[in-house]
């Protein structure tokens, strides 16, 4: 199963690790860091020219979405209950 998170980037269900709202960057120290990281690893990715509602942390990528972590967040359950 697959994730639309936003444009043309779609990711499958199996890699996703987490869904924040993008509030959690500026509230959180930890999050900070790790975004920190992931950047100087070139792995975070911005999805679109809208401003990002949400992080998406994958196993291998992190992406910043335009789509709100409630919606992905019932999308992935979505795909869970059915």
């Amino acid at each position: 199963m697959y994730i639309h998170l936003g444009g043309e980037k779609i990711i499958r269900a199996a890699e996703l690790v987490a869904i924040f709202d993008i509030s959690i960057e500026q509230s959180s120290k930890l999050s900070k860091q790790f975004v920190a990281q992931a950047r100087k690893r070139k792995d975070v990715e911005v999805i679109g020219e809208e401003e990002a509602k949400s992080i998406v942390v994958t196993q291998h990528k992190i992406y910043y979405s335009p789509i709100s972590s409630s919606t992905l967040k019932k999308r992935s359950h979505q795909l869970v209950t059915n």
